[in-house]
């Protein structure tokens, strides 16, 4: 019953994380750099329009991922490494406290318009995210490969 909930759980937390490893690569190489091409009369709206709309596609899906990992680490199997189950749940942790500490203070500061430098330390921190994200995605693979 607990391997089948496991796996389960797994999948689920799978999907979501590698969802979000796809849009967080969209976000860095496409859609932060392109934010310097909106109309400095047009930014504030814009960037209120993204916030919103990001957040209700981002949102959902980082509260199932945070979900889901701490779930899994109930579940964990003796046949898999725990150091590996915490170690994605650190990547988690990772990416809220960047989010929180770091990209929603740089997005609150381009809310009153276009700004130059919150731009670029936006596009460079959200490196930081990227890589976590692509670091649970490929860690999630290898769980995933070897729990089933």
């Amino acid at each position: 019953m607990t391997d089948g909930l496991f796996k389960g759980v797994l999948v689920l937390h799978f999907a979501a994380t590698w969802f979000l490893l796809g849009l967080i690569w969209m976000v860095q190489v496409v859609h932060y750099p392109l934010f310097n091409r909106v109309g400095s009369a047009e930014f504030a709206g814009y960037q209120a329009a993204h916030a919103n709309l990001i957040t209700l596609v981002v949102g959902p899906l980082m509260l199932l991922e945070l979900l889901t990992a701490i779930a899994i680490l109930t579940l964990w199997p003796s046949s898999l490494p725990v150091w590996v189950g915490w170690l994605g749940l650190a990547l988690v942790g990772v990416i809220w406290l960047t989010t929180l500490l770091v990209s929603v203070p740089l997005h609150a500061k381009l809310a009153t318009g276009f700004d130059a430098q919150a731009h670029a330390l936006l596009v460079t921190t959200n490196w930081i995210r990227t890589l976590a994200w692509t670091m649970r995605g490929f860690l999630l693979a290898w769980v995933l490969y070897r729990g089933f």
